[in-house]
């Protein structure tokens, strides 16, 4: 497949293109600083400096491409708009393009706790997580609205290691049992095995080791 990796430079970015050329994908590393980071020397590897905000750069990026892989980051403040305004263009470039899957990554906070609750909707969610929760809900709510197929993993604290092959995931809720961390490693490997399998189409993805 030719994917398309968002958020490249970024600890799980990194992951996303190391794993998926190791697996054989083509693949676009998209971001500012995609030539000063050390990713794999593969000629299946391209590598696209652009800005996430700007739409041609972005709709050049993802035509002609089979899949998605947004792994945005961003400040935990609510003042930093990458996650939500990134995920709105990649979405309008994806129609544009026709371009139809995508798997991305939210937050914990946006999984249910109850049938009717997000987890950040509840009186236990911690407070200092709500400014980026609120990013991550307004991401999916543009993912849901969007008609796309789309999977939104929402990973609890992302460990800067490997992948184990060893995690567990369950649709919308927190899995159990849940240890609330996950490596950007297996976290790279899930999102890599759904845009093959896409066994979460349209659904929230709950993840632990």
């Amino acid at each position: 497949m030719k994917l398309i990796v968002f958020g490249a430079t970024g600890m799980v970015g990194k992951q996303l293109v190391q794993q998926a050329l190791f697996k054989g994908h083509e693949v676009r590393a998209f971001g500012r600083n995609v030539y000063t980071t050390d990713f794999p020397d593969d000629d299946k590897l391209e590598k696209i400096q652009g800005a996430l905000f700007d739409e041609k750069e972005v709709f050049q990026a993802i035509a002609g491409c089979d899949a998605v892989l947004s792994a945005l980051g961003g400040g935990f403040d609510g003042n930093d708009k990458t996650r939500t305004l990134g995920i709105k263009n990649i979405i309008a470039q994806m129609k544009k393009s026709g371009v139809n899957r995508i798997v991305g990554i939210g937050g914990l906070g946006v999984l249910n706790a109850d049938e009717h609750t997000l987890l950040l909707d509840t009186d236990t969610y911690p407070p200092e997580y709500l400014p980026v929760g609120k990013e991550h809900q307004q991401a999916y709510t543009y993912l849901n609205e969007s008609g796309l197929n789309w999977t939104f993993v929402c990973p609890p604290n992302i460990m800067n290691e490997g992948p184990t092959g060893e995690f567990i995931t369950a649709a919308n809720y927190p899995p159990v049992p849940n240890k609330y961390q996950i490596n950007a490693g297996d976290l790279a490997l899930f999102m890599l095995n759904e845009i093959v399998k896409g066994e979460y189409v349209k659904q929230r993805v709950g993840i632990s080791n």
